[in-house]
């Protein structure tokens, strides 16, 4: 291994079987591309512009519209050109970048479901004593630790992917992704390998134990009578995004598991939805389901046609 030069541009395996039709995908990526930014986009700016709607729970539903239009906007770009324009190559510089918006952003789309699951427990259980419990301290008492999981775990897996001796210049995916880079390593890489189980067990994991707890006393609540009806339409709203969310995510992890079992194209596109359905989804469900937002864009979509 020590003649041997490290690979330092990786070629991604993205529908190339596909051939002269591959240029077709731009199309319905786009699709997806364009309606996810313009989604979030939307829910963002009538959150932001109504004052009425800057109590916690709408803030971190812009908050989680902010990450799933930053995600697609970040890691689909560089798909869309490959293409439009033929490209299928990364240096590995690009490819550790894209990495870690990557897998920061998806941290970060548990982390606010999380915030979000908190936040609705504490207002259903405790309504009287919500206002003032969503206190600043408060929000960062539990804000910060979970910030700086997310960026120490993926930084540590970024670093360690950098380090690596890759022998092997095909990536099996359409962008770079932890796993799909380190099986292109050779000698031990035992370490990537742990440390990625740990970042599974202490964010997706962990954040949906959390949740689940979270709902599950609102539930509990909820079959108590003590829970208005209000609340309840909110609270099923944000069940339905997540359980959106994580069936995605649990698809996309199967997927890579069994890639022998897969052919290669659907297991492309199952790692392809992981990136763009849920930040698609999302926004169209808040934005359908919860009231005072619908009627916000109702009003301003009658004021502009």
């Amino acid at each position: 291994m020590a003649n041997v030069s490290s690979h330092t541009v990786f070629e991604f395996s993205c529908f190339l079987e596909l051939g002269r039709l591959r240029p077709l995908l731009f199309l319905p990526f786009s699709l997806f591309y364009f309606l996810s930014l313009g989604a979030n986009f939307l829910l963002v700016f009538v959150i932001a512009r109504r004052r009425s709607l800057h109590s916690p729970m709408y803030l971190l539903i812009a908050g989680l519209a902010c990450v799933d239009g930053a995600l697609p906007l970040l890691a689909l770009s560089p798909l869309l050109l490959s293409f439009l324009l033929g490209w299928t190559q990364m240096s590995l510089g690009g490819c550790l970048l894209q990495m870690f918006v990557v897998h920061l952003l998806g941290a970060f789309q548990s982390t606010v479901l999380l915030w979000m699951a908190l936040d609705r427990c504490l207002a259903v259980v405790h309504p009287l004593r919500y206002s003032a419990r969503m206190s600043g301290r408060l929000l960062l008492g539990v804000a910060v630790p979970l910030v700086l999981r997310n960026v120490v775990l993926v930084s540590g897996l970024v670093v360690l992917a950098g380090k690596l001796h890759f022998c092997d210049s095909v990536l099996l995916n359409c962008f770079c992704e932890h796993m799909a880079v380190v099986r292109l390593a050779c000698g031990d890489t035992s370490l990537n390998s742990a440390l990625g189980l740990l970042a599974i067990g202490l964010v997706p994991v962990l954040d949906f134990i959390l949740i689940a707890t979270s709902y599950v006393v609102v539930l509990a609540t909820a079959l108590s009578g003590r829970i208005a009806t209000k609340a309840a339409n909110t609270v099923v709203t944000h069940i339905i995004v997540i359980s959106m969310s994580l069936t995605v995510i649990l698809v996309a992890f199967i997927s890579y598991r069994v890639q022998h079992q897969l052919p290669h194209t659907a297991r492309l596109l199952c790692s392809a939805l992981y990136l763009f359905l849920p930040s698609t989804t999302t926004p169209l469900a808040f934005g359908i389901r919860t009231q005072e937002i619908r009627k916000q864009i109702e009003h301003m979509l009658r004021s502009v046609f």
